[in-house]
């Protein structure tokens, strides 16, 4: 199996983002909804920023630290604290073949990812899922293909009482982010996810785009 082959079989569950203590114990970031990813001792794989083969390595032993969605880990081989530290931005990858069972109405958060987004109301397309996010209810980041128009038109400027290079200035296009919203993760208002045809169907109810628009 080539390099490319392999990233095609390998999913991030974290990202090591300092140490803990002074006997080789990192902090991962997780991305999983799998708790025992970073609990049970097994093999895993390591991806270093400055490189693009994954590497194996074994997880000993992990534990949560409550409330921060942050596990305390000890990988094998990483004893002291600039070993650690040398980890710091590392990612924890995991083959997809060995991803836990799910029963019906879960999913797994990398299968959400890109999933068109239409609204049943009236069978437009509105956007594309970027994210998932846990706050009570998962909640669904949904990049928009239309952007928002402006609340405000722009102010006119006289041109004549501005200088050339005061012009160049003032007519600079300013890059701005793409317009997002939230939707909750929930069976009323995500009523179908289909990952063979890459989309979802959504029922807002009554005001809920236009919040995420306010």
């Amino acid at each position: 199996m080539n390099n490319e082959q392999l990233a095609d079989e390998l999913i991030e569950i974290g990202t090591i983002v300092a140490p803990q203590g002074i006997k080789g114990e990192v902090r991962v970031l997780v991305n999983s909804d799998f708790p025992e990813r970073f609990e049970q001792p097994g093999m895993r794989w390591l991806q270093r920023p400055d490189s693009s083969v994954p590497q194996l390595i074994e997880l000993l032993q992990g534990r949560e630290i409550p409330g921060k969605n942050v596990y305390v880990v000890q990988l094998a081989g990483v004893e002291d604290r600039n070993t650690a530290e040398d980890l710091r931005g590392c990612k924890l990858l995991v083959n997809k073949r060995d991803r836990p069972q799910l029963a019906q109405d879960e999913y797994h958060v990398s299968d959400l990812i890109n999933l068109e987004v239409y609204n049943q109301l009236d069978g437009k397309n509105i956007g594309f899922v970027i994210d998932v996010f846990t706050a009570g209810n998962d909640l669904l980041e949904v990049q928009l293909h239309e952007q928002w128009p402006q609340k405000y038109p722009p102010k006119q400027t006289d041109l004549a009482n501005i200088s050339r290079r005061s012009k160049r200035r003032k007519f600079r296009f300013k890059k701005t982010k793409p317009a997002t919203i939230l939707i909750p993760f929930v069976k009323d208002i995500v009523t179908m996810v289909d990952l063979e045809k890459g989309r979802l169907e959504i029922l807002p109810p009554p005001g809920l785009l236009e919040i995420n628009n306010s």
